[in-house]
């Protein structure tokens, strides 16, 4: 799955100042790790996001979000943000808030 460019340089331009920022190709899209750590990404037109378990569940009750599942299994602490809730500001609230779960959760220290 090819990702989309112009929503992985919206991501890049608010993590662009974060210390031990990284991209991998991942899930057949675009990661951006923190520390070695996934904290978000891009597969295909949508959004992917990491939190902690608290800020999952939060994430999951907000409209255009849906839990990521991969190879058909849902992964617990991360959801998928389809383009709608991506508009204007929207992307760098949600990309700031898994940049600052992971630092809160202790997630950079973790595996997915």
């Amino acid at each position: 799955m090819a990702y989309n460019e112009n929503l992985a340089d919206r991501v890049r331009d608010v993590l662009v100042d974060e210390v031990g920022l990284r991209e991998q190709k991942m899930f057949g899209g675009l990661a951006f790790m923190l520390d070695a750590h996934m904290c978000c990404g891009v597969a295909g037109d949508e959004l992917t996001l990491r939190f902690g378990p608290e800020g999952v569940d939060a994430a999951r009750t907000r409209c255009n979000v849906r839990p990521m599942d991969f190879a058909g299994r849902p992964l617990a602490t991360m959801v998928f943000v389809e383009p709608g809730g991506l508009r204007g500001s929207a992307l760098g609230r949600w990309v700031e808030q898994a940049a600052d779960a992971s630092v809160r959760a202790g997630i950079r220290g973790a595996r997915i």
